[in-house]
Order: structure tokens, then sequence, then C-alpha cells
């Protein structure tokens, strides 16, 4: 049997979400002489999910986005200096050093000497492999996948791609949206392991239980347990 072990890469393998965060503070900041800040990040929100089908996911859609909600809400008013600072923060998010949470590095050692792993991401093309190859993991994965969205359809290519049927796939990862849901949809294995900030629109509610194929976690120290447990329990059904 071929099996293969999914990681989501944002703010499961790295933190992204608190970058967001930070840049978001100072985009208040930016606009509060114009609206509140209620009214700042629902603009903002809603203009991000009108451009997902447009701009995708990643700093560079959160950006353009950024700047399109600073026109509407200054009616227009905004001046240079001051898109040029927004293009400025993008720039330094593209740029910021990635750093891994807590576990990962000794995490993806232990497995990979037993198990494929695959990186399955969304977000820029460029960024996303950007981010792996400064990670120091890359050794760790036999591929990067950056998808352009997590969902049925791109898992079942995916796995039709490297060979595996669903029921021997498990994918870790933060997002029951886009790492948990979809998977469990098509017969595979799931380990969430939380972060503690999520960005509004990746919201999901959790799955009831799964036996043997969801594995809620705190810390993603606990995953070389969970796969082996699903190992074991794959090689008694055999």
């Amino acid at each position: 049997m071929s099996h293969l072990i999914g990681f989501d890469a944002d703010d499961t393998l790295w933190h992204n979400e608190t970058i967001f965060a930070r840049v978001h503070e100072r985009y208040r900041a930016l606009l509060a002489g114009h609206h509140d800040t209620a009214t700042v990040n629902r603009t903002l929100l809603a203009t991000e999910k009108r451009n997902l089908e447009l701009y995708g996911y990643g700093v560079k859609g959160y950006t353009l986005s950024a700047i399109e909600t600073a026109i509407e809400l200054t009616d227009n008013r905004i001046g240079a200096a001051e898109i040029r600072e927004l293009i400025a923060l993008g720039q330094e998010m593209l740029a910021h050093p990635v750093d891994l949470l807590d576990g990962v590095a000794e995490t993806l050692a232990r497995l990979a000497d037993k198990h494929r792993l695959v990186v399955i991401t969304k977000g820029d093309l460029r960024d996303q492999h950007r981010k792996v190859e400064k990670s120091g993991l890359k050794a760790h994965f036999q591929a990067v996948e950056v998808v352009s969205e997590k969902d049925e359809a791109t898992y079942a290519a995916l796995l039709k791609r490297h060979g595996v049927r669903p029921e021997h796939f498990l994918m870790v990862g933060n997002s029951v949206k886009s790492d948990i849901l979809p998977v469990l949809a098509l017969g595979g294995a799931c380990v969430h392991v939380p972060y503690h900030l999520q960005w509004e629109l990746d919201h999901a509610e959790a799955p009831p239980a799964a036996a043997g194929r969801f594995f809620p976690v705190k810390d993603i120290r606990a995953v070389p347990e969970v796969v082996a447990e699903w190992m074991s329990a794959q090689s008694d059904q055999r």
C-alpha cells in the first residue's frame, strides 16, 4: 500500500496569521482618521472575499484588497504616499523571515525517515516556495504542492497524481475548512493542529467524530503517535 502524509504550511509549520495581524493593526491606524475600526475591518473583509476569485490567497491579494478598500473608505482622497506605505507593508510581509512553530523541525525529522511527506498549501506560488526554501524543511518533503484552493476536487486530483487512494492519505493542518472537511469527505484521515489566530474567511466548525480518521491534537509533536496509530489500523484492515 502506498501512503502519503500531507502538511499544510502557513500556521501549521510556521507562523503566518500573526504577521497579517500586525500589519492589519498598522493598516487600521493608517485609516483611523477616516473610519472607525469596525468599519475598516468589515469593509476590508468584504473586499477580500469579493476578490478571492481574482487574486486567490496570500499577501499580494491582501495588499491589493487593502489598497482598494483604502480608496473606497477615503472617497478617493487617499494620497500617493499612503498607497506607497500600503505597498511597503505588503513587501515587508513577503520578505518576512520564516518563523517555525515549536516542535515542527523534530516532528518532521521523525516522520520523514519512514513516510512520504508532501506540503499542500494555498497561496501565492512564488511566496510559498520561498517560505519552504527558507524554512530549512524542504529536504523532508518529496513534493511541494501550491494550490489555488483546497477542496475535494483539488485533493482528489493531487492524490491521483501521487498514486494514492484517499483512505491511504492523512492530512495535517490547522484549518478545519481547508485541511479537514474536504479530506474527510473524500475518505481520508486528518490531524487537526489548531493555531491561536484564524482568518475570518477560513472559519468552519469542527466536524463530528470520525472514528479512526479525525484526530484533534493540541500540538504538532503529537502527530508521530497519531500516524503510528493510523498506520497500525491500516495494517489491521489488510
